[in-house]
């Protein structure tokens, strides 16, 4: 069991209201990311779930039960923080085992445990390094690990890819898929890297200003964004979002198009569906090139091509968008369906 359910949970540090009034609930077995820009709220939230904060007001529910006063210790539920935080001075058996030896399991459940850890997270090689002689992936995993043999009803993320290069996080990102695929646990991931939110949660809990703007699948918000936040903040590149003239023909005071939902042609004419400009910066990714162009009334506009595309820097072009796949926000920023 790993449900956790937040009814009308606050945070304020002093006169600062940093959590407004929410209500959350994460099913056992789900894979929940928290996203949003630096200062959301989406890591004081986090700690107010495993209980390394206190909430200001409000209650946490996990398995049902009221665990708002339970300390973190008894909450049933396992951290993996940014830092590693490894003791250097052990092996990686010992960093793995030491949460077991703390609770004074017997030495045979505890080689066991450590064991099957190590198995899961590919480790096994290396129980008898110590850290300082592992990859910054490898160190990662060890804390990962120390977390696996607790068997909590939860784990909960904290950017624990942040510290790892690209190349790292992208392999790290697909393992900790596999782990959850695997243990069938419920995670509770923060990051303020969109990308990571979408490749790796069954839900994504949009935070802004301490608020949750939106809350469903990655597709989910991907093609049916609430709200102007959440569509320039899904997705990468960003939508592209227009106001003006061209929003109010379409009876909107903001229009949306992705870049992938517009063709580009070199040359061509300007219409009421259509739009001219000149390319701008590019960027050239191989099977596809994101093209920024400059037009003199809707702004710079990203359209996204195929690698091959044929188009240079200064290039006068026509862009068609997909009007199937046109968002539109009224004065509020909220999405008219």
């Amino acid at each position: 069991m790993g449900s956790i359910t937040l009814k009308k949970v606050t945070k304020s540090f002093g006169s600062v209201d940093v959590i407004h009034p929410l209500d959350l609930t994460i099913d056992d077995g789900e894979f929940v990311v928290f996203v949003g820009p630096s200062g959301c709220g989406k890591s004081t939230l986090l700690r107010l779930i495993a209980g390394l904060e206190d909430v200001t007001s409000g209650h946490i529910e996990i398995n049902g039960k009221d665990a708002t006063d339970i300390p973190p210790a008894k909450r049933g539920l396992a951290m993996v923080f940014q830092s590693y935080a490894l003791y250097p001075h052990m092996t990686v058996r010992k960093n793995i085992a030491f949460p077991l030896k703390m609770a004074r399991l017997p030495k045979s459940e505890v080689d066991s445990k450590v064991e099957d850890a190590a198995r899961i997270l590919n480790l096994t090689d290396y129980l008898d390094r110590r850290p300082g002689q592992l990859s910054g992936g490898q160190r990662q995993r060890v804390a990962i690990g120390r977390s696996i043999v607790r068997e909590p009803d939860a784990f909960l993320f904290d950017e624990p890819l942040s510290n790892l290069d690209a190349a790292l996080r992208g392999n790290m990102r697909l393992e900790i898929a596999e782990l959850h695929q695997s243990l069938k646990t419920t995670m509770i991931y923060v990051t303020h890297d969109q990308v990571e939110a979408m490749t790796l949660a069954n839900k994504i809990v949009v935070l802004q200003n301490g608020v949750i703007e939106q809350v469903g699948s990655p597709l989910e918000l991907y093609s049916n964004p609430a709200n102007i936040f959440v569509a320039g903040f899904i997705g990468s590149p960003r939508m592209n979002l227009i106001s003006g003239k061209r929003a109010h023909e379409h009876k909107a005071e903001t229009i949306g198009i992705r870049p992938e939902h517009m063709s580009i042609v070199k040359g061509g004419k300007a219409s009421k569906s259509k739009w001219q400009g000149t390319v701008g910066i590019s960027e050239h990714l191989g099977s596809d090139t994101f093209i920024r162009v400059e037009t003199d009334d809707l702004g710079a506009i990203v359209v996204r091509a195929p690698g091959d595309v044929g188009l240079k820097f200064g290039d006068k072009v026509t862009m068609t968008p997909d009007l199937s796949h046109l968002h539109r926000f009224d004065e509020a920023g909220l999405a008219i369906k």
